[in-house]
């Protein structure tokens, strides 16, 4: 039987090995300068840090160990989002309460200096993010570990970072809420039958065509991103193929990292009430 950290692990190769998931880098498909193996390679360099989690280390230590392990591999940043998500239901997962209830609880016991290690967590890699708005209490995560010294001034906790920028991103508002579609994801994917990377990549899909993918968004425009929401739903309505579409959108640059981080965080749940792979 696998523990958190196992699971976890297993969670990240088998999201990236799921395919077709339009945009994302897979088993069959890559990103000019961002390849399949660089993920596999992640997945692994981020064992030590998830295993931190699931030992019952501070969340955001924990999370920085990930990145930092994650990004020994040359393609950049792999699965920074993904390890966001993951590691507050590794911790869930290591007290025996991988369930919404347990997670909402590891992220209400957040510290400042758990927001801290998540800051300079941004000192490993280079993630892609907007220009806070303004009016934003939170310092730009961009400072990294420059802005530790105000988020220890203001008393910022990791949730209270999160909850800053939920309206804004994906996996920030699974933080706040609960983990609403991780574990709702990590539901259809145990329900589902076959193989497990085609489960995911359906999975995938259903959560790509249900709401708007904040990376994009990010990465592009509020058009680009409801484009996309609006092809997946075309492909699952059986009037677009995914393989084509995936295709597309990596020919177009178009990456819906959001969707794959809340995948993988599925993943993990789902391992964890006992799918089998």
């Amino acid at each position: 039987m696998r523990d958190p950290t196992e699971n976890a692990e297993l969670a990240l190769l088998l999201e990236v090995a799921s395919t077709p998931k339009p945009g994302n880098v897979d088993r069959a498909r890559d990103h000019p300068g961002l390849r399949f193996e660089h993920f596999l390679a992640g997945a692994v360099g981020a064992r030590r840090g998830l295993a931190d989690a699931a030992d019952g280390d501070p969340v955001g230590a924990a999370f920085e160990a990930a990145v930092e392990g994650m990004s020994h591999q040359s393609g950049g940043n792999t699965q920074f989002g993904a390890l966001l998500l993951l590691t507050p239901l590794v911790r869930a997962a290591g007290m025996g309460h991988c369930d919404p209830d347990g997670a909402s609880a590891v992220v209400a016991d957040t510290t400042v200096a758990d927001a801290a290690g998540f800051y300079r967590a941004f000192e490993h890699v280079d993630v892609a993010v907007d220009e806070p708005p303004a009016g934003t209490a939170a310092p730009d995560v961009r400072l990294g570990a420059e802005a530790v010294p105000e988020l220890e001034r203001r008393g910022l906790t990791l949730a209270d970072v999160m909850a800053e920028s939920a309206a804004t991103d994906g996996v920030a508002a699974e933080w706040t809420g609960g983990f609403p579609r991780t574990f709702e994801a990590a539901t259809r994917l145990v329900a589902a039958e076959g193989p497990v990377t085609d489960r995911a990549a359906r999975v995938y899909l259903e959560l790509l065509a249900g709401e708007v993918d904040t990376f994009v968004r990010t990465q592009h425009d509020r058009e680009t991103a409801e484009e996309v929401t609006e092809r997946a739903a075309a492909a699952l309505a059986g009037a677009a193929d995914p393989a084509d579409l995936a295709e597309e959108f990596v020919e177009r640059g178009i990456n819906p990292g959001t969707t794959a981080d809340i995948t993988a965080g599925a993943l993990f749940v789902a391992l964890e009430r006992g799918l089998g792979v």
